[in-house]
């Protein structure tokens, strides 16, 4: 039955385990659920946030085709003005050279002051040619303003956005932030009640272990007393017959038995009562006789006998000493032998005080010492050494029902420690199973991927808000430029008033002189007119075809910009899309793995109750077992004391003699005569008291089993290095932390110092190739992995005038060199170097193309000094010094410096084209 219920105990606890791993698993299903709902919001957040750039981009591509097709017919039109106005210019070029040829053979005086009328005339054109430029330049600038206004609110709207975003990821951030603490706190206050609940176990296990021991040398001691009740062990052969005796009654007992005395005295008052103990106590006479006579006829030696009714009109005598109480009141009986204890006891008078003063004290007062360390009577004192045995003999069948009482009370507290031992290992179990680490990496991986996109935004915000800055910088640029403009014509007004009148001034001098000379100065002057104001409207309409083509070229790039954004957000959406779709299928799966899962919860739980019930339904039943088998115990004992009583006499002696044989030659390897023969070291040593100690050794023995010497020293050195090992482990999770910590830190703030840098060098790598190619020609950097940009590769793409965009790769090989010698301008602007060494780097390059390369270098070499390793002849006449190395001999090697800056470069020296 036990073994039963202990498989039922273990059915349970296998039942509680499943049940919570089954918990454990459904657990981390939801979590996976709820964080893939998130995950679906956030899709969803970023789908609508698409769906609106790329709404507000198709209108945006819409403004700029429209504004494009507006550029584009009006530059049509301005390209056939311009044609039209050159035609009429060199008409009229062409008429000012045939009158000017027609009138050749004027007098010097005519053409003195027609020289005068013309320098006048050319001041005169000069000036409106300025005012004219300036006018244009002055509607350019007011254009750009506008233009930086739609580029500044356009930008505004879209910082305004990323605001949003940004406030709204870093809520959401804070949110993981505290979500991710309170997991991390609750995984703590875990670990802290499995520490706890692990502490109070080894506590529990203590009190179990001491229980079990006082349990065993409880029963070990109620056995002990049980057989020595039984087997009578330290009393004479004639009173283990008189009590085995059918013949006579059993319900005389022996003083030792009606008395009861508590421990602290017990010692005292056994070795005070020592010659009375092994007396019968008879209600009279003839009860005595009738065993004498037994005794008699058996040959069984003699027996004492107290009579109960000799002590009916005694009355024991009280007298008291200061600092001792009487003997009888510390002594339990029955009331019919109270008068008999008080014979015994009459002025027994107990003492504390082991010094206490035995000199002067009255003849019939006995005085005992509590610890039995002596006995002061009439005529005698008695003590010495206290025995390990002492004080075993007085009161043992009370001793046995106060040990019984003793092992039930302990075995029920046994019972207790064990339901609240597997209590206690349920709990801890159930802690371990709800480890929240795989939620914590979940939240924590949500948290480094808002901070990186809250990042991502950051750096885009703070790249509009520059570009912000850079166009209000510009505004105030061009309006400074229009106010130095218009201050510039009004000057030039000033000087036009000037010089019409001196023009005037020269037409009155031609028209005093003869009419065939006003005649002719004014056809030249018309002529003359005519071609400046032909030559004005040529100017203006130039640039104004300029400003066109200027537009032209902004509203394309613009265009490209909006089209490949809305592209981008086009992909993003579609990616969107598909990965909600695969989140849908996972919830769907993962909905239905938990219904499969809480049915399967269910009927766990209802296994778990059964095996419950059934665990606990086998306790009680075991508990009434153990009753029915105590007293079928104290049965069979009752009836092992008849067997005992029903042994044959004759056999007593030969049997324990026999017994005894064989035990010394069991145990001890010795024979009974060897032992015979020895004299006795101590012949006066009782016994009883050495079987005790026999049997107690031997029971030592059993218990120690094989001994390992080395014990402790194992211990200690597994101790130490468990201690050893535990600190590293502590150092290295504490290391560990710190290191994340710092990771996380450190990829921030590479994140955002990248972008910066990658930003500006894009920047300087769109100037530097512009410089070496054309004005026309564009370029880019490009991060493949935006939302990753410290692991994203960068991709460089050009653009050169007339063909598709092409990445570095589909160049040629002077195309690739110039693309790569500007990117290497570009990241030496963002951090430049005080030498810099080119290797041959012009070898690919044409003479065009050499000419180019040689001027950005001398661009570039005020502030650094650049060392070029080169065979082109251009490169080498447009450096400031040329070093010449040369083999003086063989295996050395020398060095002839050139300074070219002592020269001066003339075309001779250059290749010819």
């Amino acid at each position: 039955e036990r073994k039963a219920n202990v498989d039922k105990e273990k059915a349970l606890s296998d039942s509680q385990r499943d049940l919570n791993s089954l918990i454990g698993q459904i657990r981390g299903m939801e979590n996976d659920k709820r964080m893939l709902e998130q995950k679906q919001q956030f899709l969803e957040q970023n789908m609508h946030k698409s769906n609106l750039d790329i709404q507000a981009a198709t209108g945006r591509v819409t403004q700029l085709e429209n504004d494009l097709e507006h550029y584009r017919s009006e530059l049509n039109l301005a390209k056939r003005e311009e044609a039209r106005l050159e035609e009429e210019l060199e008409t009229a070029e062409d008429n000012l050279k045939k009158v000017q040829e027609s009138h050749g053979s004027i007098k010097a005086e005519l053409d003195d002051i027609v020289n005068s009328q013309q320098e006048a005339e050319r001041a005169l054109f000069s000036l409106e040619k300025q005012k004219a430029v300036n006018l244009n330049e002055i509607d350019n600038y007011q254009r750009l303003i506008e233009q930086n206004k739609l580029d500044i609110e356009v930008r505004m709207e879209e910082v305004s956005s990323l605001k949003a975003q940004i406030e709204a990821i870093q809520k959401q951030e804070e949110g993981k932030r505290i979500a991710l603490e309170n997991l991390e706190k609750a995984e703590e206050g875990r670990l802290e009640n499995i520490r706890l609940a692990e502490k109070e176990l080894e506590t529990l296990q203590k009190n179990m272990t001491r229980v079990n021991r006082e349990l065993d040398a409880k029963r070990n001691e109620f056995k002990l007393t049980q057989s020595m009740i039984e087997n009578l062990e330290g009393f004479p052969e004639s009173i283990r017959f008189l009590s085995g005796n059918k013949e006579w009654s059993q319900e005389k007992p022996l003083l030792s038995d009606i008395l009861y005395v508590k421990e602290e005295y017990r010692i005292a008052i056994e070795n005070y009562l020592e010659p009375y103990l092994n007396y019968y106590v008879v209600e009279n006479l003839e009860e005595a006789q009738q065993a004498i006579r037994l005794l008699s006829n058996s040959q069984k030696g003699k027996a004492n006998f107290f009579l109960l009714d000799a002590f009916t009109n005694y009355e024991a005598p009280m007298k008291m000493l200061p600092g001792t109480q009487h003997a009888i009141d510390l002594v339990e009986t029955d009331m019919n032998y109270r008068r008999l204890c008080g014979y015994l006891l009459e002025n027994v008078l107990i003492t504390d005080n082991e010094h206490f003063d035995l000199k002067d004290i009255e003849e019939d007062v006995t005085i005992l010492s509590k610890s039995g360390s002596f006995i002061r009577r009439k005529f005698s004192v008695s003590g010495g050494s206290v025995g390990l045995f002492e004080g075993k003999k007085i009161g043992r069948k009370k001793n046995l029902e106060v040990l019984e009482g003793s092992i039930k009370k302990l075995e029920r507290e046994e019972n207790r420690h064990s339901t609240a031992f597997y209590n206690l290992k349920s709990k801890i179990e159930n802690l371990k199973t709800g480890n929240n680490n795989p939620e914590i990496h979940r939240e924590r991986n949500a948290l480094n991927q808002l901070t990186q996109e809250r990042v991502s935004l950051s750096t885009r915000l703070e790249n509009f808000q520059t570009f912000i800055a850079e166009a209000d910088e510009k505004f105030r640029k061009s309006d400074q430029a229009i106010k130095n403009l218009q201050a510039s014509n009004t000057a030039i007004d000033k000087d036009l008033e000037n010089k019409m009148g001196i023009v005037s001034g020269v037409k009155e001098q031609i028209a005093n002189m003869d009419g065939s000379y006003r005649e002719v100065a004014e056809e030249l002057s018309l002529a003359s007119a005519n071609f400046n104001q032909k030559n004005i409207a040529f100017i203006q309409q130039q640039n104004k075809v300029g400003a066109f083509q200027r537009e032209v070229v902004f509203r394309e790039k613009q265009l490209e910009e909006t089209l490949a954004s809305m592209d981008s957000n086009q992909r993003q959406l579609k990616e969107n899309s598909e990965e909600i779709k695969q989140i849908q299928v996972q919830a769907d799966e993962l909905q239905q793995g938990l219904l499969v899962k809480y049915e399967e919860r269910k009927g766990k739980e209802s296994s778990l109750t059964e095996a419950e019930q059934l665990y606990f339904s086998a306790r009680g039943g075991i508990n009434e077992i153990e009753d029915d088998l105590r007293q079928t115990g104290r049965a069979r004992q009752d009836a092992q004391v008849l067997i005992n009583q029903l042994k044959e006499k004759f056999t007593d002696l030969k049997f324990q003699v026999s017994s005894v044989a064989q035990r010394l030659k069991i145990e001890f390897e010795m024979e009974i005569n060897d032992i015979i023969n020895q004299e006795p070291e101590n012949p006066m040593q009782d016994p009883e008291e050495l079987e005790i100690k026999v049997d107690r050794m031997r029971r030592r023995l059993e218990n120690y089993g094989e001994i390992n010497p080395m014990a402790v020293e194992a211990y200690n050195e597994m101790k130490e290095r468990f201690d050893t090992i535990t600190k590293q482990r502590d150092d290295i999770i504490e290391a560990k932390d710190s290191l994340i910590a710092t990771i996380k830190e450190i990829e921030e703030t590479a994140t955002v110092q990248f972008l910066d840098s990658f930003s500006k060098a894009r920047l300087y790598f769109i100037d530097v190739f512009r410089s070496l190619f054309t004005e026309d020609d564009n370029c880019d950097l490009l991060l493949l992995e935006p939302d990753n940009p410290l692991e994203s590769k960068i991709e460089i793409v050009a653009k050169p005038k007339g063909k598709r965009p092409q990445t570095i790769s589909q160049l040629s090989g002077g195309e690739k060199t110039l693309t790569a010698i500007a990117l290497l301008f570009a990241l030496y602007l963002l951090k430049p170097a005080p030498f810099c060494i080119f290797d041959e780097v012009d070898a690919p390059l044409d003479d065009a193309n050499i000419l180019k390369f040689n001027k950005i270098i001398k661009k570039f070499s005020s502030e650094s000094q650049f060392i070029i390793v080169t065979h082109n002849k251009l490169t080498m006449a447009s450096v400031d010094t040329i070093y010449g190395v040369y083999m003086a001999e063989q295996g050395v090697s020398g060095v002839s410096p050139v300074d070219f800056r002592d020269f001066e470069h003339k075309a001779t020296f250059e290749v010819s084209r």
